[in-house]
């Protein structure tokens, strides 16, 4: 397991690459983002995203998520109406995972087996900017919440303490908050608030 230390403001781009390429390479990360600390790993990359689960303890029913850089990137791999499109672009960057149905550049195995629904997120955090701008596409990732915790994990040497030897490398960018982030589902028409966490829903009451 690899431990890197990157700075939260200014991220060392030879960190990055050195991030980027592990991934590429089927690598399971544990990095910062404007919510808290979450797992990460190739979208294409299968045999990762069962290693996910398995630390994770999640099942298939579970909403992954897509990290992506920006709102072109999402509307690649989810399905969007003007007012939808004008409330994520409102939203974003920012703490909140948008359930929206998928596209079929997402693969089946990411989606909701029976909404065909896939969760989106723009995260407003320099580290998971750099890392996403280097990859050239979204990262398939989820919250760093282990079943026997109340909160997701935000320390990076609590995450090395508990979850080392299960992951390929941990991003040690500081402190980033315990809050999850606001889940907001999409999908029947009008904004509902699944899970609330760290954005702010009072615009929705």
């Amino acid at each position: 397991m690899q431990y890197l230390e990157i700075h939260p403001n200014s991220p060392q781009l030879r960190l990055i690459s050195q991030v980027v390429a592990a991934i590429r390479h089927g690598a399971v990360i544990a990095y910062p983002t404007d919510s808290s600390y979450a797992l990460g790993c190739c979208l294409g990359n299968k045999a990762a995203m069962d290693r996910i689960c398995k630390i994770r303890k999640i099942d298939k029913d579970h909403n992954f998520t897509l990290v992506c850089r920006d709102l072109s990137e999402i509307s690649t791999y989810a399905k969007l109406n003007n007012v939808e499109f004008r409330l994520l672009k409102t939203l974003t960057p920012g703490p909140y995972t948008f359930i929206l149905g998928a596209t079929k550049e997402v693969p089946r195995r990411l989606q909701n087996p029976k909404r065909k629904s896939i969760g989106l997120r723009v995260p407003d955090h320099p580290i998971t900017w750099a890392l996403l701008e280097a990859l050239g596409e979204p990262l398939m990732s989820v919250t760093l919440s282990l079943p026997d915790k109340d909160l997701p994990l935000t320390d990076a040497d609590e995450i090395r303490n508990i979850i080392g030897k299960q992951v390929d490398m941990i991003i040690d960018g500081g402190h980033c908050g315990f809050e999850p982030t606001t889940v907001i589902d999409l999908q029947d028409g009008s904004p509902i608030v699944v899970r609330q966490g760290k954005g702010d829903t009072s615009f929705l009451d």
